[in-house]
This record gives C-alpha cells, structure tokens and sequence, in this order.
C-alpha cells in the first residue's frame, strides 16, 4: 500500500476533474438551511465495488435546517449526526436534528480556532496556514477514531451525517480518510475533496467579501474560503512521515483492524 500512497502524492501534479461519479447530479442533497449537503455513495472502489447510496453524508454546518429539511433528512434515514465542530461553534450555532437522531460531537483539533484566525489580518497568503493546520496529527485520533465506532455501529437501515462549519476541512479530512478505508481510489478521494469548491461557489465568494470588509486580504480569504489539493496532501504527507503508510495509521490510529475494514467495507460498499 506505500505505493498507493506514493502514486496518491504525484496526483498534486496531474489530477483531472473529469471522474462522472464525483460530479454526479444525485449527489447532492436538496436543502435549503446547509450548504455542501451531498451524498458519499457511487464512487468506485479499488476492489470492483461502489460506495453504497444513501448511506453516509457529508455537509457543513446544519444549524439552520428547515422543517422540510429536516422532513427529508427523516425520509433518508439520517438518523446518527457526528459534529466535527469546537464547543464555541456549537453553542453559536446548535444544530437542528432530524427525529430521534443521535448526535456525537468531536472537538478535537478545534479548541484554538480563534487565537489562529487572528493571525489573518498580517498575512498576503493563507496557503502556509492552511497546510500547518491540515499537517497536524495529534488531535486525529481523538477526532477521528470515535467518528469510525459510529460508523461500524450503524444498523443497515441507518444512515450517518458528518458535518463541520463549512463541510470542507475538518468534513474533507474525514471523508478522505474513510473514503481510503473503504478502498476508494485515491485520485477519486481528492476529486470529492476538491468538489467541495463547486458545492460551497456562492457561500464562498459572500465569505470573501465579508471577510476583506474586515480587513482581512482578498487572496488570503480565497485561501480560507477554498480547498486546494496542497491542502489536503499536507495530511497524507504528515500521516506518511510519521506512521510510514495510511494502514498503519488507520490501524495503529484508528483502531481498525482488518475485520473492521472488512466491516466497513461489507456496510457500505456493493
């Protein structure tokens, strides 16, 4: 598997945004109160088989959901929430939950948040804030293990929602690393990534707006407001320099073994 790693690091130089299955039309999740609603399934597996339909979400914050949304949440059997948001997030912005959900929120790695945006004003660029933020391992398993019992404590009838504030960082770290769990195609892992672009268009250019009324430059609230593959590789590179491989991450890390990954696999993929 350290080749696929390797392979996954060149694709910053030659990836396309071509793949039908991550710009599918059914991905997303029609709500009118959350953006980046979409839905994970459809994607092609290393092994022959799709990520299942209707089975694991992603989106960002949902404080805002309507009656209707949280009907049609119903109606898809969203019935686990994990919360990747800090307490202060949380207690501006409580989500709404769908009937007799279940809710778990994992703060960590997002207790300092505000002592970082704060260094905003002094930059021209966020993209080394980005990649520092994105390279830190220490709060992984405490935010991520958790987020994988979820998963494989899931009943067949239920389906989970991840979410953070925007549904693109802490959101697009949790999607990848489970994503490769289940055997996706890492090329295909970063194209899920980088939709969050596409799906978050209109909140970002009113999130750079608001920011440069700040004071806060232009360039540096598109690096905020964005997602770029550097990014994201800045988490495959830190987890490759200290665990040597993904697998020795999502084993020694995660805690999955490799009944849990067959598991997972055997839940969410067909």
């Amino acid at each position: 598997m350290r080749k696929n790693i390797i392979l996954f690091l060149g694709l910053a130089f030659s990836i396309q945004m071509a793949n039908a299955s991550v710009t599918d039309s059914t991905r997303a999740v029609a709500v009118k109160g959350a953006t980046n609603f979409r839905d994970l399934g459809g994607y092609t597996t290393k092994q022959g088989k799709q990520v299942k339909w209707g089975k694991i979400y992603r989106s960002g914050e949902i404080s805002k959901l309507t009656d209707a949304d949280l009907v049609l949440l119903n109606q898809r059997h969203i019935n686990f929430i994990v919360d990747f948001r800090g307490n202060d997030e949380v207690a501006k912005a409580k989500d709404r939950l769908p009937q007799g959900a279940e809710y778990l929120q994992l703060p960590a790695g997002s207790e300092n948040l505000g002592n970082w945006m704060a260094q905003l004003g002094k930059l021209n660029s966020a993209d080394s804030l980005m990649e520092s933020f994105y390279g830190q391992t220490s709060h992984l398993k405490a935010k991520y293990k958790p987020f994988f019992q979820a998963l494989l404590k899931q009943s067949d009838s239920s389906a989970l929602l991840f979410h953070c504030t925007a549904g693109k960082d802490r959101t697009g770290i949790g999607a990848a690393l489970l994503l490769y769990a289940l055997g996706v195609p890492e090329e295909t892992i970063l194209d899920d990534y980088l939709l969050s672009n596409e799906f978050r268009k209109e909140e970002n250019e009113k999130m750079v707006k608001g920011m440069v009324k700040m004071g806060i430059k232009e360039q540096v609230a598109k690096d905020l407001a964005g997602v770029k593959k550097e990014y994201l590789m800045a988490t495959y590179q830190a987890v490759l320099s200290e665990y040597g491989s993904m697998d020795s991450f999502l084993e020694t890390e995660m805690g999955l073994s490799d009944s849990d990954i067959t598991s997972l696999r055997e839940k969410y993929t067909k």
